[in-house]
C-alpha cells in the first residue's frame, strides 16, 4: 500500500490554528454585518409604512434592535433581528408589527418584514462576505 504525507507551510498552519481559535469572534462579526444590513432596511420600510401617522408612538421603531449571537443545538450561529419588548402603553410589539405586517378587520396589510427581507437579502450576505473576507485576510 503507498504512503503520502503531505506538509503545510508552516505559515499557513499558523494561520489555520489562528483562524480555529478566532472563528467564533469572526462569526460574530461578520453575522452583526449582516444584522445591520438588515435592520437599516427594516427601519427605512417601517419608518415609510407608519410615515406620518398621528397613531404612531414612535415605540416600534425605536425597539428595533439584534439579538446577541446564539448557537443552537446543531451548532449553527445566528443573530435575529426583532423588537424588544416591552412597549409603555402594556401592548406587544411582536403584535403591533403583525397587525402592520398582515392587517386586521380594522385596517389594511402595510407589508414592511417581508419586502425589507426581499430587498436587503443579497446586500445581507455580502457584508457577511465582505467581514469574513476582511476578519480571515487579518490572520
Amino acid at each position: 500500500m503507498a504512503k503520502c504525507t503531505v506538509n503545510l507551510p508552516e505559515d499557513y498552519q499558523k494561520m489555520l490554528s489562528t483562524l480555529s481559535s478566532n472563528m467564533d469572534e469572526i462569526v460574530e462579526k461578520a453575522l452583526k454585518a449582516g444584522a445591520e444590513v438588515m435592520k437599516a432596511q427594516i427601519k427605512g420600510n417601517l419608518e415609510s409604512v407608519i410615515g406620518d401617522s398621528p397613531r404612531s408612538t414612535g415605540q416600534l421603531v425605536s425597539s428595533l434592535g439584534i439579538s446577541p449571537m446564539m448557537v443552537d443545538n446543531s451548532g449553527v450561529s445566528n443573530v435575529k433581528v426583532g423588537f424588544n419588548e416591552p412597549r409603555t402603553d402594556g401592548d406587544s410589539n411582536a403584535k403591533v408589527a403583525n397587525i402592520l405586517e398582515y392587517g386586521s378587520s380594522a385596517m389594511a396589510a402595510r407589508p414592511f418584514l417581508k419586502p425589507a427581507k426581499t430587498a436587503g437579502k443579497t446586500a445581507c450576505l455580502k457584508a457577511i462576505e465582505d467581514t469574513l473576507e476582511e476578519e480571515i485576510g487579518k490572520l
